[in-house]
Formats: C-alpha cells, structure tokens, sequence
C-alpha cells in the first residue's frame, strides 16, 4: 500500500479537512502551470483565472478545467443576485435611491444601508454556491471566510479560528478586528493554508449598474488609503480579483 501511494502521487489536505490525493496525471499538469508561470505569463486564451495564476491549469479536478470553473463562479454571483432580488424585491432590482436607504445601525452606531445589508444577504447565498462548486471542480485545499490577522511590518499572517472570531464579533466595539482581514475566497496550491494561489472576493453593486470595486480602508484601519486587493496580496501572496452578477470574474487593469 505504501509503494502504491508513493507511485499514484502526493497528498493534499483541504481547508476543510478532507485528503485529496495527487495522481499522476494532476502531477503532469502541475508541471506544465509550473512552466507556464516561469515563462511569464499564461496562454492568451486562457480563463481570467489562469491568467492571474497560471498554476490554477494543474489544480482542478480531472475532466474539468479552469473557464468552466471560471463560468461556474460567475453563475453563482448571478444566481445570488437573482435570488437576492426576488426576496426582497419581486424580482426587479433596487433603485438607487433604496440602495442608499439606512435600515439599521451597528453595535457601534454605524450606519448600515440598504446596499450593504442587501449585499451581506446575497454574500450568504453565493458562498454557499461556490462550496458545492469547489467541492465538484477544485483538487486542492481552499478557505471560504476565514479570518486573518496581518502584521504588515514584520510581513506575517496568522489564522483566526472561527470560535475565536465569534467571541471577538460578539464583544462588539473592540480594537480587537482592527487589522484583520477576510476574503471570501483563498484557493491554496498546497497545503500551506497561508498562502493563496488565488484571492477571490464578490462584489454586488448596488445598483446594479454600478461598476464592481475594491473596498478601501478608512482612517480606522492601519491599512488607511489602500484597497482590499492591495492587502490581500501582500498578506497572502497571488493575485486577487473581483467577481460580479454582471461582469463575472473581473480582469485586473
């Protein structure tokens, strides 16, 4: 049994707990994104994805590839839309003036609109959508929402288990979230958990109309003037992108 794991390939295990194993095949295509990153960039007729990380062509499961992973991911942020919308408004989407509407106020007495409370039900949806997703197409580990803490000086990066993140949400107003970061979507090459490939975070305009952005930190943050994207990359390495109903998986600029 040992020779024949040593033959078949290496082990993975994903964010959730799960040991894949690497057969020879997923080893070959490894070596091929391996290649095409040392070259410098990726086919020109390659996904959104594997242009931002060519590496993503010898991670999918066998008999699927990275644009129908790609189109799935875009699916799930429309069909989130969708339901969104026909919850809470028929079907139709909100208009601008609802979306800028103050429904409630935090703990700490901050505003919360319309857009972003629309947004954070919505956000519910299409994770939920994308772990089936992954669970089908992705050979490698993955996080969904899992919370880091960042030291930008010292350049390291800690997990914040979610036991941990409920107490510091519950305790409410602290300094204790400041400087922690949550993308949506960290899809890993290898079991370093740390490290991203691929940084992936979904965005609902509202309105719809709206282009898809990258949020930026506000004087509160110890990331003050600089975005999300910015963050995620430097924390966690790899490229990070937007996804959106409208426009899919957005390129960088």
């Amino acid at each position: 049994m040992l020779l024949t794991a040593c033959a078949g390939g290496g082990s993975r295990r994903s964010a959730h707990g799960d040991l894949r194993f690497v057969d020879t095949e997923t080893a070959a295509k490894l070596r091929h994104a391996a290649w095409v990153a040392e070259q410098g960039a990726a086919p020109a007729t390659a996904s959104v994805l594997v242009q931002a990380a060519p590496v993503i062509l010898g991670l999918m499961q066998q008999g699927h590839s990275a644009d129908e992973l790609e189109e799935r991911l875009a699916e799930c942020a429309a069909q989130a839309e969708r339901q969104g919308n026909a919850r809470f408004f028929d079907g139709r989407p909100p208009t601008r003036q609802e979306c800028r509407e103050v429904v409630a106020r935090d703990r700490c007495g901050n505003p919360i609109t319309r857009a972003m409370q629309l947004g954070k039900q919505k956000h519910v949806l299409v994770l939920q959508c994308t772990e089936e997703v992954l669970k089908e197409l992705w050979a490698a580990p993955y996080s969904i929402e899992q919370r880091y803490r960042y030291y930008p000086n010292a350049r390291l990066v800690e997990t914040i288990s979610r036991e941990k993140e409920a107490r510091m949400l519950a305790e409410g107003c602290t300094d204790e979230l400041r400087g922690t970061i949550k993308p949506d979507l960290v899809l890993h090459a290898d079991r370093d958990l740390l490290k991203s490939a691929l940084t992936l975070d979904f965005k609902f305009p509202c309105p719809e109309d709206n282009r898809p952005q990258w949020t930026e930190y506000g004087e509160s943050s110890p990331y003050v003037g600089r975005t999300q994207e910015q963050v995620y990359e430097e924390a966690l390495g790899g490229d990070a992108l937007l996804v959106s109903p409208r426009h899919g998986v957005v390129p960088p600029p």
